[in-house]
């Protein structure tokens, strides 16, 4: 699709961090994002314990924060579980849903995800929700077919209107953490993919994030593809440098398209 849509760039900490680490990537994080265009947009998700860190320091600048899993209950008997509900009660905005980690360590089935995205969005908060395939699946011609029944499962739960307030990430299992990433050509058929799941469904301005081994080297020209709206960023996100320049070629790609 030609219309323009802001872009958006997410770091997803996954189990790192610590209070003295995370108060100085956190302030240069905030400060470089005040430089970006207006039409960027940065957030960052980080491990539960650290939300309250998070708000603390990001509270009032450019960079949104939020986490990187919920459960899929509001409250109860379900010990070491996070509702969505906590996570706002520290400001945040954003939570990562259905991650390949998640999928692949836990065991959390699409039904689950979908059930997740709903809570998320119940509590007010942005889902990003994950798609992707195994490398034994790309090689057998099959990553239409997978990330198409991860996504339809959770559009299925959605209306129009609750699918328009998600976003969806396209992060290929064999490109995360490995240094592969997928070909910008690679990434953005993936994208069209998803992009005309998200049209029928009557939600075409979703953001599209690619995420998959995304560094500073080839950040600007998979952000240049019409269907990858920003990224979802692993391991670079750690880094205040990496992370801001992955920004940065977001923002120059905006500034020129």
């Amino acid at each position: 699709m030609s219309k323009q849509r802001a872009k958006l760039v997410v770091g997803n900490w996954k189990m790192h961090g610590r209070l003295a680490g995370n108060t100085a990537l956190l302030q240069a994080v905030a400060q470089g994002a005040g430089a970006l265009p207006d039409d960027v947009r940065v957030g960052v998700c980080v491990p539960c314990p650290y939300l309250a860190q998070a708000q603390a320091l990001l509270d009032g600048s450019r960079v949104v924060w939020g986490v990187q899993d919920v459960s899929a209950y509001t409250e109860g008997a379900y010990t070491g579980e996070v509702a969505a509900p906590m996570a706002v009660d520290f400001g945040a905005s954003l939570a990562i849903v259905g991650h390949s980690e998640r999928r692949a360590y836990h065991r959390e089935s699409a039904e689950l995800v979908a059930v997740k995205t709903q809570r998320v969005l119940e509590a007010g908060l942005t889902p990003i929700v994950c798609v992707g395939e195994t490398l034994e699946e790309r090689e057998a011609g099959k990553t239409e077919q997978v990330v198409g029944v991860q996504l339809d499962e959770v559009l299925a739960k959605l209306s129009s209107e609750e699918a328009a307030r998600i976003v969806v990430a396209y992060e290929p299992v064999w490109a995360i953490g490995t240094g592969k990433s997928a070909t910008a050509q690679q990434a953005q058929q993936v994208h069209a993919f998803l992009r005309a799941r998200l049209v029928a469904k009557g939600a075409p301005d979703v953001a599209l994030l690619y995420g998959g081994s995304v560094k500073p080297e080839n950040a600007e020209e998979l952000f240049r593809q019409p269907d990858i709206d920003g990224g979802l960023i692993g391991g670079a996100s750690l880094k205040d440098q990496d992370f801001l320049a992955i920004c940065k070629a977001a923002g120059a790609v905006s500034v020129t398209q």
